[in-house]
This record gives C-alpha cells, sequence and structure tokens, in this order.
C-alpha cells in the first residue's frame, strides 16, 4: 500500500530522535546532521534543499567551514552525506546544492556519481548599491583573477543507474513496456501520443527523459498497458513524474538575480533569501511533499516549505539557531512574520 504525504510525515516524525522542536508541520532537529540522516527512512523525502559549509569561503563564524585542511577532504565528507541523500530520496525527487564557483566542479563530479546532474545555476546576488559587502571595498586593480560575486546552484534528480543517467519514470515506463511485448512504436498509437515530427516520438522521448507526459497521457498508458494483465502497480502521476514547474513570469533560466539577504542584527552568516528558496520549492514540489535541510542555519528553507504547504525537516549542528529557527516557525503558524 502506498502511504499517504501526511501519514509519511507522521511515520517519519516516530523514527527518528534529536528533536528539538516539532509540530504538525516541521521537525527541526539537533546535533551532527550525517548521523541524524541515518534515521530518516528510505525514499520518504520529495526535495533535499541544502547549503552546507562551503569551506572555500574559510569562515570563522561557520562551523566546518575551516574544518578541512583540502579540498578532497570536504569532497569526501559531503559523498558521506550524497549517499544517505540517495538513500533517503524519492523515486521522483530532486536536490538543490549551494556551493562556491571555487568547489562547484569538484562536488559535481562527486554527485554525478549517485544523481543526474540537471543544471549548474549562476546565482549572480544583485544587491542595490551599499549593499554589495566587500565587492565594494575591494581594490579592483591589485584582483588577479575576476572578482567571485556570484555562488552556485547544483540542480540534480535521483536515478535509477548512473550509466544510463535516467530518470526512475524513463526506466519504468521502458520496463512496463517491454514487458508486455509492446516497442515504442506500438505504444505511441496506441496512447495517441504521436509526435509532431514523427509518429513514434512521444514514447521514445519519455523513455529517454527528453520529456515527461502529462497527467492525461500518464493515465492513458496506465490503461493501455492494465489490458495486458502484467501485474503492475502503476503508482499515482504525482509519485513517479519529477515536478518541475515554471513559466515566463518566473526566473526560468539558469543564472538567477535574487538580492542577497542585507545585512541586519542577528543575521546567519549564510543566510540565503527566503524568496530563492521559494521559488526552489514552488518549482519542484506537490503541495504537502517533505521538505530536507541537513544544514538548515537560519530556518529559512524551513519557512519557505511552510508558507508554501510543505512539510519539513530541519537538521542543525548549532542550539542557537534551533532556538531560532523554532521562533521563526511559530512567528510564520501566528501569521507575524517580520523577518523576511
Amino acid at each position: 500500500m502506498i502511504m499517504g504525504k501526511e501519514d509519511l510525515f507522521v511515520n517519519l516524525k516516530k523514527g527518528i530522535s534529536n528533536k528539538y522542536y516539532e509540530d504538525d508541520k516541521s521537525i527541526v532537529l539537533n546535533g551532527d546532521s550525517l548521523d541524524m540522516l541515518k534515521s530518516i527512512p528510505p525514499k520518504s523525502i520529495s526535495l533535499i534543499l541544502i547549503d552546507p559549509p562551503y569551506h572555500s569561503t574559510k569562515k570563522s563564524n561557520i562551523i566546518n567551514d575551516t574544518a578541512f585542511e583540502t579540498n578532497d577532504d570536504f569532497v569526501a565528507w559531503m559523498e558521506d552525506f550524497a549517499k544517505q541523500w540517495k538513500r533517503v530520496l524519492k523515486p521522483n525527487g530532486s536536490i538543490f546544492l549551494f556551493c562556491s564557483s571555487a568547489m562547484e566542479a569538484s562536488l559535481e563530479m562527486m554527485l554525478s556519481k549517485y544523481f543526474n546532474i540537471l543544471s549548474h545555476i549562476v546565482w549572480t546576488k544583485p544587491n542595490d548599491p551599499g549593499f554589495d559587502g566587500w565587492k565594494g571595498k575591494t581594490k579592483k586593480e591589485a584582483l588577479r583573477k575576476w572578482y567571485p560575486h556570484s555562488e552556485r546552484i547544483i540542480f540534480c534528480e535521483q536515478n535509477v543507474d548512473p550509466l544510463t543517467q535516467k530518470s526512475y519514470f524513463s526506466e519504468q515506463l521502458k520496463k512496463w513496456r517491454t514487458l508486455c511485448g509492446l516497442s515504442c512504436q506500438d505504444l505511441t498509437g496506441k496512447t495517441g501520443a504521436f509526435g509532431k515530427v514523427n509518429h513514434g516520438g512521444a514514447v521514445s522521448n519519455w523513455e529517454s527523459g527528453r520529456s515527461v507526459p502529462n497527467v492525461e497521457q500518464y493515465e492513458k498508458i496506465c490503461d493501455v498497458l492494465a489490458q495486458y494483465k502484467k501485474g503492475i502497480v502503476f503508482p499515482d502521476y504525482h509519485d513517479i513524474i519529477r515536478p518541475f514547474e515554471v513559466n515566463s513570469e518566473m526566473q526560468f533560466t539558469d543564472v538567477w538575480d535574487f538580492p542577497s539577504v542585507k545585512q541586519y542584527k542577528g543575521k546567519h552568516p549564510a543566510e540565503k533569501p527566503i524568496e530563492m528558496l521559494e521559488h526552489c520549492i514552488k518549482a519542484t514540489t506537490h503541495s504537502n511533499d517533505i521538505v530536507l535541510d541537513c544544514f538548515a542555519g537560519s530556518g529559512n528553507a524551513l519557512v519557505a516549505a511552510i508558507i508554501n504547504q510543505r512539510y519539513c525537516v530541519g537538521m542543525e549542528i548549532d542550539e542557537k539557531w534551533c532556538s531560532i529557527i523554532k521562533e521563526r516557525i511559530e512567528a510564520v503558524i501566528t501569521s507575524k512574520l517580520i523577518f523576511r
């Protein structure tokens, strides 16, 4: 039996410890997130939204940002996380990993062993005059490379086989079609999903991952294949197709220009703007999906999840920030959000 989203979250809450705070929609855990990840049930998380220490920035006020002597040590530490993310992420789940431009290439190579890399996003941080931080103070004439005024976001999806880099749905569709003894053109004809250029294009495109069927097309696929009585259990559309919804009114390219969070008393040193985190969540999850942040920091990812009617789990090693996250979540719940 496929567990409902509310039941999945309730079940998740029962199996984990180190709870600092919990309510009907959120959990905040205090401790080492690598250890706490092991208590998260397999295939339970729809979106992993993470902003770990960057390592290359060497900020003493960010835990573990100065903990690694070499880049390889840092990447190896992150790979331990990647193995757990692979385990807990749903088959149609997504990941956003924030990182520095200096470490992006190494992290992307590591992540490609476990996930399909979909986009390499550049966050430009176009701040107003007077809020450009070190950029405005830098002696430009003394630079020996271009000033690093952007950050990177690696966007990836769960995969079945890192060699083929196909999605879960692509692999399942091919498996079902083959079991029923149909070719791509056969299934295309029976579903009526003909391509504009060639008559066998639709199913072939779905299996290659170039596109996905809509709800009606998926239901037609299920209806056609069910007639062959092969005992196939067809998941709900929203449990097999990876969500990705953008439009011309949103930032839909791989260059994002959300302003960074302006300095204020009590600001987290690596705080990300809620608007950008909401953008990630709305584009890649459905209502009541579970969002996981393993380096919760300011708690903005959890706030963004709650605002958009998602369940969320936040892990934070610093108890001081757990207290602040709790306050911010309670502020959202009581509609007194003033820190945004």
